[in-house]
């Protein structure tokens, strides 16, 4: 037995990356700081790591719920389950580190049947935790982006979902236009580029607005849906996701700010998820929310001018970037040495 730890350990083995969180840990413990300081920055790094991210996937059946699961997240890490209670066994679980996604079953089988899943979810979304305060973070309804019929999906946020949100209902779905690259008939996909031509393009914005006015004139939810693809395997070779990055950004701005570091440690490594969007504007955004909420953990106090974006700190490659200024000391590395 030793002597097979002896070869493996000679072996030209890449370590394994270390969490976000162990090196924002170490970057505290190397700071010119004095120890009172250093404690309280830790402290509220250890808070940060403890806070539990919950996102619940709504939707019809075949719109692509578990693709967009596995097009976000570092599925590799997960545990797959289902729902922690009897009543909702139709609910599966993914179980990162620190976040959990609960995938639903699949609306439009049925009248009998959407009701079976909607009373399941509203159990669900009535869980609280030892605060008092609602588990479920944010639900994201997944749509097929060429579908007509969303008669389901008007009865479940009238009946269960804005209900249970409340006030907090426009903040807290995410209503997703999955499919994106087969919204209309005819070959309209840019498969070199990986993005829609002039007609596809001009037809999801328009579906992305008639989505939008139709639920608001059905629910009084007004949200600015997200037109996206996750990625399919089709004869043999895999699509590569569309504006994921855009999603990626509306699901971050979901969250508390406390949970959004977590986010980032369970986002999917594979670079090819998140080089393809409409424009690279919601990557920038996502480069300020991160940065901040690293910044706040290691430097309180930096001016909010702090530059972000020149080098590549975050998720992979393309998604979370920042270069700390000098006055800030610099976080480099934090998120290659992740991915």
């Amino acid at each position: 037995m030793e002597e097979n730890v002896t070869m493996n350990a000679t072996e030209n083995v890449e370590a394994p990356k270390k969490s976000i969180y162990s090196l924002i840990e170490e970057d505290i413990l190397a700071r010119d700081l004095d120890e009172k300081t250093k404690e309280k920055k830790l402290k509220k790094l250890e808070k940060l790591k403890k806070q539990q991210v919950n996102i619940m996937l709504v939707g019809a059946t075949g719109s692509g719920k578990s693709s967009t699961v596995n097009a976000l997240f570092d599925m590799n890490l997960a545990k797959v389950g289902e729902g922690a209670d009897p009543e909702t066994t139709g609910i599966s679980q993914y179980q990162f580190e620190n976040l959990t996604v609960w995938d639903t079953p699949g609306l439009g089988d049925g009248v009998e049947r959407d009701q079976e899943i909607a009373d399941d979810i509203l159990l669900k979304l009535q869980e609280k935790d030892e605060d008092g305060k609602q588990v479920i973070d944010m639900a994201v309804v997944v749509m097929d982006a060429s579908t007509k019929d969303f008669g389901s999906y008007y009865t479940l946020l009238n009946d269960v979902l804005i209900p249970e949100f409340g006030d907090d209902a426009n903040k807290r779905i995410i209503i997703a236009l999955n499919q994106a690259d087969i919204a209309m008939k005819g070959t309209h996909w840019n498969e070199e580029l990986n993005e829609p031509d002039e007609v596809l393009s001009a037809f999801l914005k328009k579906k992305a607005a008639s989505v939008r006015a139709r639920i608001k004139e059905n629910t009084g939810l007004d949200v600015k849906p997200v037109c996206y693809c996750a990625g399919f395997f089709e004869n043999g070779s895999q699509r590569k996701p569309y504006n994921l990055a855009k999603l990626l950004y509306f699901i971050v701005k979901a969250a508390p700010k406390a949970k959004r570091l977590n986010i980032a440690a369970n986002v999917n490594a594979d670079e090819d998820n998140w080089e393809f969007n409409e424009n690279y504007e919601y990557t920038s955004r996502l480069n300020r929310d991160f940065g901040e909420i690293i910044l706040s953990c290691i430097d309180e106090g930096i001016e909010n001018g702090v530059e972000l974006g020149e080098e590549l700190l975050g998720i992979p490659g393309i998604i979370i970037g920042g270069i700390v200024g000098a006055a800030a000391g610099g976080v480099r590395g934090v998120f290659e040495a992740v991915f």
